[in-house]
């Protein structure tokens, strides 16, 4: 007998319940109707601590079409790494629902949540590079010192509350724990050394929901970071400057140096903290960070 064959599609959904907690739960019930309706076999995983999304990523993921992570950028880089430690190579979709969502921000995607899943369905995939620090991956940054610490200390209620504000004002109550790193860099065709209270090695226009960097500039896509560090500031001006030199992306002042590499080796002799898409990860003296260029394919 003859016959029509529809192939069937499916979508594994990596739902992070924390995320964005206070916010009603209706318009991921109408995305989750939206993929349904879209023709796609729906498969819904909540994680119920650090760690599930990442496992759950790494060894299912690579049975479906599509992988949508829900959440916030800590759910999203635990789904990506999964995704790469489990030498998968399934597109994936993101449905911001934390407080912040700067990769959310770089990459256009609409924090109004049934929004986000039609673009998912409708959208066309594209590739963009990813973060490897030793043998854990980010997304948008790797960052140390004054700024990227926010993300993973400041309060979840607040960050729920109030959003970018939370992390304004936790940045005030936290000034006293600004210190200055010793660090040598080394890119390959140069190498530059000296006392920073802040770095961050990126491939976004947006770190930490308060410091954006030229769109004219940043492509995911490129196989290159964009690398800004913070010199040590002598006086309270110096810091002043530095400030007004971030915000508004003039990096002609001699305490700020922004580059493009696609590979930095990084000493630091105190064995420095980085931050990791906003999530703690532990430092060593030295750190190799390597873009994975086209690694991931994205669709929003």
């Amino acid at each position: 007998m003859g016959g029509i064959f529809m192939s069937e599609k499916k979508l594994l959904m990596i739902v992070n319940p924390r995320a964005g907690r206070s916010k009603p739960r209706g318009p991921l019930y109408d995305a989750a109707a939206a993929f349904c309706d879209a023709g796609y076999t729906l498969c819904i995983r909540r994680t119920a601590a650090a760690g599930d999304a990442r496992r759950i990523a790494e060894n299912e993921g690579g049975g479906y079409d599509t992988v949508v992570a829900v959440g916030g950028d800590g759910t999203l880089n635990e789904v990506i790494t999964g995704i790469i430690r489990g030498d998968c190579y399934t597109p994936l979709g993101y449905i911001p629902a934390g407080s912040t969502n700067d990769f959310a921000a770089c990459h256009g995607i609409s924090s109004d949540m049934l929004e986000a899943a039609q673009n998912i369905i409708s959208g066309k995939p594209k590739k963009i590079d990813i973060g490897k620090f030793g043998d854990q991956y980010f997304s948008y940054v790797a960052a140390f010192g004054a700024f990227s610490w926010l993300s993973y200390t400041t309060p979840q209620n607040l960050k729920n509350m109030l959003g970018h504000s939370a992390y304004l004002l936790d940045a005030v109550k936290d000034l006293p724990k600004i210190k200055v790193h010793h660090l040598k860099l080394d890119v390959g065709e140069f190498t530059c050394e000296g006392d920073y209270i802040f770095g961050a090695v990126c491939n976004s226009t947006s770190v930490a929901g308060t410091i954006t960097l030229p769109k004219t500039v940043v492509d995911t896509g490129d196989g290159k970071f964009e690398i800004l560090l913070v010199h040590e500031p002598r006086t309270l001006i110096d810091f002043q400057n530095i400030l007004i030199g971030i915000f508004t992306q003039d990096y002609s002042s001699p305490f700020l140096d922004f580059f493009q590499a696609d590979s930095v080796k990084i000493s630091s002799p105190e064995g420095l903290d980085w931050s990791l898409d906003g999530e703690l990860g532990k430092g060593s003296e030295k750190h190799e960070i390597a873009n994975l260029a086209d690694r991931l394919t994205l669709i929003c």
